[in-house]
């Protein structure tokens, strides 16, 4: 059966991985990692837990060829371990795909029908899946869908008000991030069972950016619609925008649709606005004027959207920051708390300087959390449960 599980997460030039225990409760990570550089020049770097980091620079043409050298690392390092099933985030799940699920041909055929929903992100996630087919044909594959958390919106939180038969065809509001979010969830039924049941508003910040109400523990709303290049900027993404402003590009500037995708995922954000960088270490170290615009516009964007989402839960009782911006940057924390008392969002600096797990001022009426989340555990949990895995038996 096994006794582990592997998840991949598989992106354009690069493969995460984290290896877990199967454990009672919730999985453990002993292992986890990157190969970065895929089509230039590979770099693996891994880490047991409380042990030395590895690093390697190996020549792998592809993703097939990244995924067995992960494999391999893995049954060099732990040669007594089992793996019994291998977890997979994919991005979008379309209409039809709202839980995890194993692999079969089938499904594989229909998620390559999805690929326009996500052109840039879906084609990786499936070359990572059947990568690790091809390396392990015996291991059950399981994939894990971003989009699946948000499924069952109202109505009003779903549609755009296009003819009805777009709707009905898929053209709707999907929402991202949600394997992070459904882990923030499971975080706060730990950290305050009564307020997790609340109304609660989360923060993904990140090089890919987006904000989730949550009601109870489900989602409710969400930035992202249906594309994630919608809702606030972010690293190079350009966020909510006037369709009225590319209709002008397409028929002004005769912009193809290739030159349009290419401005609004990757030359957009962060990255268009500061003329920087779309890294908010270096805008934060920066001392160009532009820089600190930039900055100001993501937390002004983030504001914007915490009120709106606020106003579809009918009130706030706590806000939490995560992704690697929400969790690290104590700068855009204070920048989206300016001036938010009338929500009941107090600061309370100190504990936003120390990235203190909550940083909302003791008397505030709202409050406010810096969690670090994890997709690879909750992709993890899933595996385990559909896959049907449980814990060896004590000897």
């Amino acid at each position: 059966m096994g006794d582990h599980v592997v998840t991949l997460n598989a992106g354009s030039s690069s493969v995460k991985f984290a290896l877990f225990a199967i454990e009672p409760e919730w999985p453990r990570l002993v292992a986890s990692g990157q190969i970065d550089g895929l089509g230039a020049a590979p770099h693996f770097h891994a880490r047991v837990v409380d042990a030395e980091k590895y690093e390697k620079v190996e020549n792998l043409a592809d993703h097939e060829e990244a995924i067995r050298s992960i494999l391999r690392w893995i049954e060099a390092t732990f040669p007594d371990i089992v793996v019994g099933a291998i977890g997979h985030r994919v991005v979008h799940g379309g209409l039809n795909h709202c839980a995890p699920a194993i692999v079969d041909r089938a499904l594989l055929a229909d998620l390559r029908t999805l690929t326009p929903l996500a052109p840039l992100h879906l084609p990786h996630n499936l070359a990572g899946v059947e990568a690790a087919h091809a390396a392990f044909p015996s291991v059950p594959q399981v994939v894990c869908f971003d989009t699946a958390f948000h499924r069952g919106h109202a109505f009003v939180n779903d549609a755009y008000a296009l003819p009805r038969a777009y709707y009905e065809r898929g053209a709707r509001r999907f929402g991202f991030h949600g394997l992070s979010y459904e882990y923030i969830a499971r975080r706060m039924r730990e950290i305050d069972p009564v307020i997790s049941c609340g109304r609660i508003v989360v923060a993904h910040l990140g090089a890919g950016a987006s904000l989730c109400a949550m009601k109870n523990g489900r989602s409710v709303a969400s930035t992202m619609g249906f594309s994630a290049l919608d809702g606030v900027p972010m690293g190079t993404r350009c966020g909510e925008i006037d369709p009225g402003l590319l209709l002008y590009l397409l028929d002004h500037d005769k912009m193809s649709v290739a030159e349009l995708q290419h401005l609004l995922y990757e030359q957009s954000g962060l990255k268009g606005l500061s003329g920087v960088s779309s890294d908010m270490i270096e805008l934060e170290a920066s001392d160009s004027p532009r820089a600190r615009e930039a900055i100001d516009y993501f937390t002004h964007r983030i504001r914007m959207e915490i009120g709106a989402l606020a106003s579809t839960l009918h009130g706030l009782d706590a806000l939490v920051f995560t992704g690697g911006v929400g969790e690290h940057s104590a700068r855009v924390r204070a920048g989206v708390l300016d001036d938010m008392r009338w929500l009941g969002l107090t600061l309370d600096a100190g504990a936003n300087e120390s990235n203190a797990q909550r940083i909302s001022d003791p008397a505030a009426t709202t409050l406010v959390f810096v969690l670090t989340t994890d997709e690879e555990a909750m992709i993890a949990h899933h595996t385990i449960k559909t896959a049907g895995l449980a814990p060896a038996r004590a000897a």
